[in-house]
């Protein structure tokens, strides 16, 4: 089976997969991702960041997967969806919002995630805030769960699906556990103190081939120390990639596949 995007025929909730949207003007989102949190200073409540915009609890294990070691799914109504209770903080203008909630609305057409406003009684719920940088937790946590997007280089539907995918469960593209396969890492290149954003980890892959395209996949120039790539495809290094401005195909098969949204064949 080749590494194209596989084409599935689902029975339910995936019938508008193939709607995506145009995006194409924005930046790449590793791009904005890096650009928005080069220079972050985090308050003394926030976390610490790994892999760019990943937060972890203090003496969390850096290269463990949630999903893989200790699960990370959010709960599954007896409906069959995944109903995520979500606030979103004030300090946002009503533009700012809209592009929020555009992008936790573009998951329900595609997917059984379904983020719906918080209510009084819920236990756990994404607080999204304008804090220092872009970044999000790994899989469900329990209670309140930041998701910082900050008002000042965050607000792209590109770095809120990329967010919300985070705290779905997924890590980065270019640390899956086969991305020595695909990718190759020039460790020469990279910033001092940055190499762990490129540790493989063992992650769940969900039978999904590997995605240059996938809007959590970086691109070639990421954290680099002298301008030169830390990252080129192989074998062939003139394969486009890092370059989404939104979920791909794959990002959101593999999605639907972690959370079991929907029963599929290979077409």
């Amino acid at each position: 089976m080749s590494n194209q995007v596989i084409l599935m025929s689902y029975t339910m909730y995936c019938a508008d997969v193939a709607t995506l949207e145009d995006f194409s003007k924005e930046l790449p989102v590793g791009q904005l991702l890096e650009r928005a949190n080069r220079d972050r200073t985090p308050d003394l409540d926030e976390p610490t960041l790994i892999g760019g915009d990943i937060a972890v609890k203090p003496g969390a294990d850096r290269n463990a997967d949630p999903c893989t070691s200790t699960g990370c799914l959010w709960l599954k109504n007896a409906d069959g969806n995944v109903y995520i209770p979500y606030y979103i903080s004030n300090q946002y203008s009503s533009r700012e919002a809209a592009i929020i909630t555009r992008g936790l609305e573009s998951f329900s057409s595609v997917s059984c995630i379904r983020f719906r406003p918080y209510q009084n009684g819920d236990h756990e719920w994404l607080s999204i805030e304008s804090r220092n940088g872009c970044y999000s937790y790994v899989g469900r946590q329990g209670g309140a769960q930041t998701v910082s997007l900050a008002r000042s280089g965050c607000l792209y539907h590109s770095t809120v699906q990329h967010e919300l995918l985070h705290a779905l469960g997924f890590n980065h593209e270019q640390t899956r556990s086969d991305r020595d396969s695909y990718i190759k890492v020039y460790w020469e290149n990279i910033q001092d103190g940055m190499s762990y954003n490129f540790d493989i980890i063992n992650t769940l892959n969900q039978g999904t081939p590997y995605d240059y395209n996938s809007v959590m996949q970086y691109e070639k120039y990421a954290f680099s120390k002298n301008n030169r790539p830390t990252m080129m495809p192989i074998p062939d290094p003139n394969v486009s990639f890092g370059q989404a401005t939104q979920m791909s195909r794959n990002d959101i098969d593999r999605l639907n596949r972690l959370y079991q949204c929907c029963k599929y064949t290979v077409a």
